[in-house]
């Protein structure tokens, strides 16, 4: 009797478990993978970029060399939050967002204060979004960086949109920026946060001799104190690279000018900023060492002559760099954010007096160290 009791007790158990009745096949879903965000009029215009994983996935049978497609799906509305749901009317799939890897904001969006607000607030409180997504601003249409293919027409998954790591650590311009980094950044006083920017170019590569577009990243927005400063472009930011510590490599011609007779990659650089009070007014030294290696040389130089004319090249381009955010008090090199975190009291002192003010003599010394590493197969004098 108890066996015929604990039977009828087991197949009830299995018609009560609820299962997986609410779980959802990966074909039948709609899987975001980046968000472009635009403000106009008064609405907010978001787009997402959807991917099929069923061909961006790695398989035996995956044909390489094949145009994958892209949809781009379009909303608005009065808030973040209202223009990214706007979407879900006409996805005929259920929309998962745990897979974006990258979001996207027009020169437009990049320039309101209210809208960046909005955008924090609105996708950062977001459970599926994650914070190690890439952040990006743009001048071009959302549309078409939302569409951009790859080179060999592989996945958009394999550009800098969604993986500039690679490119970074062969040709280290602007160091990409994550999400956690934004938040990170843009909350902590007198820190300068870069949004590198994506464009378009066709200048550079060609299918068959037929034009092909690929991404670049072109310069940044800079925000300080949660204000704008405005976009720099890649000249104009060509020292900061050599004041972050995630870059890897970089090329540079020596001397500088029209007619270099060498090319030098520099690599790893470690940068040390000295804040000093000088008459209730804050100056800066800059100590920078980097090692490198000789790339090409049409001209016989010795290694000591090599090193001092690549260290007077960097001195001057981090100077360059400084000189451009001085118009409007951008603090390019983070100069200000060092002395605020080290020397707090006298940070506030100054702060009561007005004089934390950026000029042409704050930056007072650059010094840089390179010390040449390899010379190739073929030995510069000593």
């Amino acid at each position: 009797m108890h066996r015929i009791i604990k039977l009828y007790l087991g197949l009830l158990l299995l018609f009560v478990l609820s299962g997986c009745w609410s779980s959802k096949t990966i074909q039948h879903m709609d899987y975001a993978t980046a968000i472009g965000l635009d403000y106009k009029d008064g609405f907010y215009i978001t787009y997402i970029q959807v991917l099929s994983f069923s061909q961006v996935a790695k398989t035996e049978t995956m044909e390489i060399g094949k145009s994958i497609p892209v949809w781009v799906g379009k909303g608005q509305g009065k808030t973040v939050s209202e223009a990214l749901s706007s979407l879900y009317r006409t996805s005929q799939l259920r929309v998962y967002w745990g897979h974006v890897r990258a979001i996207v904001f027009s020169d437009a969006f990049a320039r309101n204060k209210q809208a960046l607000q909005q955008a924090y607030d609105s996708i950062n409180r977001y459970r599926e979004i994650r914070y190690n997504i890439l952040v990006y601003g743009t001048k071009e249409p959302l549309p078409k960086i939302l569409t951009q293919q790859s080179i060999l027409n592989l996945s958009p998954l394999d550009t800098i949109l969604d993986s500039p790591q690679d490119s970074y650590e062969q040709q280290s311009e602007i160091a990409p920026q994550y999400a956690f980094r934004v938040i990170s950044e843009i909350n902590e006083p007198m820190r300068a946060t870069y949004l590198p920017t994506l464009a378009t170019t066709d200048e550079s590569w060609t299918e068959n001799e037929k034009k092909k577009s690929m991404f670049l990243n072109d310069g940044a927005y800079i925000m300080q104190n949660k204000e704008f400063k405005g976009w720099f472009s890649l000249d104009d930011l060509i020292g900061s690279k050599w004041m972050e510590k995630r870059t890897k490599r970089f090329l540079i011609n020596v001397p500088a000018g029209d007619n270099p007779h060498i090319a030098i990659s520099l690599n790893n650089p470690r940068y040390r900023i000295k804040p000093y009070i000088d008459k209730n007014e804050v100056k800066f030294n800059i100590d920078v060492r980097i090692k490198g290696n000789v790339e090409e040389m049409t001209e016989n130089y010795s290694i000591s002559k090599l090193e001092a004319e690549a260290a007077a090249v960097v001195r001057s381009q981090i100077l360059h760099t400084y000189r451009k955010g001085l118009p409007n008090q951008t603090d390019i090199l983070n100069l200000l954010g060092v002395f605020y975190r080290n020397q707090p009291r006298e940070w506030q002192r100054l702060n009561k007096m007005n004089k934390i003010v950026l000029k042409e003599d704050t930056l007072n010394k650059i010094s840089v160290k390179i010390t040449l590493i390899h010379t190739g197969k073929y030995k510069a004098r000593i």
